[in-house]
């Protein structure tokens, strides 16, 4: 018996270590909020015993040195996509946008911000560059043996990076450049699958189905425009003539896709598309003293939680006086993620915090609404903690995130331009509040949400796991993205079988026409 457990104790010790080694992860990471949520997948990397290096440039706004869980090795280039530049983007936006009609403001964001959203991929191409000019640094990466890139393709230096190196690549990927991540990879007919800046949804009619060619049109231009004049420029340098920039961003292993299908709306993907949507989402831990008293003391009437995200750190003075005065009409108490300016109009019932725990706060019993700009991290926490929505959205994907919710009856969405106006901002949590069917509704989104058979961030581990353990995952990939279009298109097909079907007609009707002369031919010889 003794044996048999030393035996055993000792097979543990020889297959254990082998089971756990950890691999050697390299990161080509984004700021703001799409650091946020690859932030969660590096540590939950380190903690499984993996070791992560982060490239960074000398000026960043999220990514610190060196932490107890990565690396970093910083790249000194100076223009880089900072707060100040991405703050001012966003202002400009939401200026413009309460000044002008739908219309003005359509084109406005899809056509003209195209110079400054070009300016933010230069920033990345010359980051990009710079590491690729220091010798130094890429022999000290090759050296280090690396299993894996994991990268976000919303911006393409991680992909040139990856295959320069020459190593499987990872995507935490919700965009890849001007698109939706899944049109790429996967078969995506505009007839049910709606653009994102159309405020559609999978349910179209054909004038909503005209707008949503012309959008994707402006998407996949613009899409082109930055391969074209950025991202291709550096792949002929540094990789050679023949990488075309459209295969390397197709060529991804594997595909981490930031949604899930509770959220989006169904539609045709790919193997190697791994759903991880709520992977940053948990189980709400104990708040802080100050909050949780605070959070006590709203009775029966509970909070309400505002925050406009990552990037809005404050509003036009008038706006934040108008929301000021709708909370101070509530009897619910307010916790609002404020950095401006106190409102003339602050109620006793609002508090303004700096920073707050969002998770935790969602997740409180005594939380009954969300007061959010729509961002995916934000409207998949509400939806985790079955939290119902106003959604103000502002910019981006926003409107489109708020529309998922608002579709399945648990959100309301009001446009920027009206809070302001007739109350609206009131009724509409008012109407919220009130209305116990949309609590319903997202309590049902929270239900389907977690019946999963493993959580979205192991569902990430797993796969990613998976990449450094079989050296990639070529298997998953589908080749189409080697084709040209009309080959994918099978437009060279249907142009040889419309040549058959007509050579074969024009040979019938040839053979018809000359019986026909045969035949006439005998008739006149016998007359």
């Amino acid at each position: 018996m003794r044996l048999t457990c030393f035996c055993g104790a000792l097979l543990l010790l020889v297959v254990l270590p082998a089971g756990c080694q950890g691999g050697n992860i390299l990161v080509f990471p984004i700021e703001g909020s799409h650091w946020v949520n690859m932030d969660i997948l590096i540590r939950e990397l380190h903690s499984r015993g993996h070791n992560v290096t982060i490239v960074r440039p000398l000026k960043t706004w999220y990514i610190k040195d060196n932490t107890s869980y990565y690396h970093t090795v910083t790249v000194p280039v100076e223009k880089t996509l900072d707060k100040e530049f991405i703050t001012s983007m966003i202002v400009e936006v939401m200026e413009y946008e309460r000044g002008s009609l739908p219309l003005t403001n359509f084109l406005h964001l899809t056509i003209g911000m195209f110079g400054i959203f070009l300016e933010a991929h230069n920033s990345v191409g010359e980051f990009t560059t710079a590491m690729l000019d220091d010798n130094d640094l890429m022999r000290r990466l090759k050296d280090s043996k690396f299993d894996l890139v994991l990268t976000d393709p919303c911006w393409g230096g991680g992909v040139i990076v990856a295959k320069y190196l020459n190593l499987p690549l990872v995507y935490n990927v919700r965009w890849l450049i001007a698109t939706e991540g899944h049109f790429p990879i996967a078969p995506s007919p505009l007839s049910y699958i709606p653009i994102t800046g159309t405020g559609n949804t999978n349910k179209m009619s054909f004038f909503q189905r005209v707008k949503n060619v012309i959008v994707f049109w402006i998407g996949y231009t613009q899409h082109n425009l930055v391969i074209k004049y950025i991202y291709q420029k550096i792949c002929d340098k540094y990789l050679g003539p023949d990488n075309d920039m459209h295969h390397l961003l197709q060529s991804a292993d594997l595909w981490l896709m930031r949604v899930d299908f509770v959220f989006e709306f169904p539609r045709p993907t790919m193997p190697n598309a791994i759903y991880i949507g709520g992977f940053q989402c948990q189980p709400a831990k104990p708040l802080p003293d100050h909050l949780e008293e605070f959070m006590q003391s709203s009775g029966e009437h509970g909070v309400i939680l505002m925050s406009l995200g990552t990037f809005v750190s404050e509003l036009p003075v008038d706006l934040t006086e108008e929301i000021a005065t709708a909370f101070a009409k509530l009897p619910q108490k307010v916790i609002w993620r404020y950095k401006g300016a106190k409102p003339s109009t602050l109620s006793n019932n609002t508090l303004l915090v700096d920073w707050m725990p969002q998770n935790d706060l969602l997740g409180h019993p005594k939380m009954k609404l969300f007061v959010a700009h729509g961002g995916t991290n934000g409207v998949q926490e509400a939806m985790y903690h079955a939290v119902p929505v106003v959604g103000i959205p502002l910019f981006f994907d926003q409107y489109d995130n708020l529309l998922r919710l608002s579709e399945r009856g648990a959100a309301i969405i009001l446009q920027l331009t009206l809070v302001d106006k007739d109350n609206n901002f009131l009724e509409a949590m008012q109407e919220v509040l009130t209305n116990s069917s949309y609590r319903t509704n997202m309590q049902r989104l929270s239900r389907l949400h977690r019946d999963q058979p493993i959580a979205p961030l192991d569902n990430a581990m797993f796969w990613i796991e998976f990449v450094m353990r079989h050296k990639g995952a070529a298997h998953l990939r589908t080749e189409s993205y080697k084709m040209p279009w009309y080959t994918y298109y099978s437009v060279d097909v249907y142009l040889f079988v419309a040549g058959v079907f007509l050579a074969v007609l024009i040979m019938f009707w040839i053979t018809i026409k000359c019986l026909y002369s045969v035949l006439c031919r005998k008739k006149v010889k016998r007359e």
